[in-house]
């Protein structure tokens, strides 16, 4: 589908305003979150998914749009966490379904060419059976490792479970996410998966920081000898 980024890896950054500026102001947390997209996209990251559950309809379409508005000229693709309306209301460039959301096909209609549509899946069972029904254009596997952002005792299926869902979606793309470091990355690398995603790992804003990030993960896959 035409809207998906071709390149192996794909690089995706989920938005969190709150743990990028904890404590600040809501008009400057949105802010900062519009000025770490657009640092992100200059930097190479092809997806960004804006992921801000809390905020209200209005409110998180002026983020969205803001967020578009900061990748033009870039080959950065914005979607919207789970928020279907939200994303074609803005204009956004696709959406991210989670596990349990409707199934895409009925988005397929609707939507317009290029428009890229995602899911969460978090075992091979589920990648299998998303790859049959179709109509997506990637997967967002994990939680691969352990991470602060899921409560202790919270299940991670490691690098054998990230290369098994791999190699059941395939060839439907496959980003691991959940504790994925620069320094675990050529892991991901070696599955086959097609990139990786992460909070954590860009929470910065400076243009130069973010390209290093950005850089090492390309280099982690670059050195990889595994491809899908």
């Amino acid at each position: 589908m035409s809207g998906w980024p071709g390149d192996r890896p794909v690089v995706c950054l989920i938005t969190d305003r709150r743990r990028l500026s904890p404590g600040a102001p809501e008009s400057a947390a949105i802010a900062r979150v519009v000025e770490q997209v657009g640092a992100a996209a200059r930097a190479g990251i092809g997806l960004v998914q804006v992921r801000e559950p809390d905020l209200s309809d209005a409110a998180l379409h002026r983020l969205v749009t803001r967020c578009i508005e900061a990748v033009r000229g870039t080959a950065c693709r914005i979607l919207v966490n789970d928020r279907m309306d939200v994303a074609m209301a803005a204009a956004a460039h696709g959406v991210h379904l989670r596990a349990d959301a409707y199934p895409a096909r009925r988005l397929r209609g609707i939507v317009p060419g290029g428009f890229i549509v995602g899911r969460s899946v978090h075992s091979e069972g589920e990648s299998a059976e998303i790859r049959e029904e179709g109509s997506v254009d990637y997967l967002l596997f994990g939680t691969v490792f352990r991470t602060a952002s899921k409560p202790p005792g919270h299940p991670v299926a490691g690098v054998a479970g990230l290369s098994a869902a791999v190699a059941a979606a395939r060839p439907l793309p496959v980003l691991g996410i959940g504790g994925v470091t620069a320094e675990r990355a050529a892991e991901v690398a070696g599955t086959g998966a097609a990139g990786l995603a992460g909070i954590g790992l860009f929470l910065t804003t400076e243009p130069v920081e973010l390209a290093r990030r950005v850089s090492a993960l390309h280099r982690s896959f670059d050195s990889s000898s595994v491809f899908p």
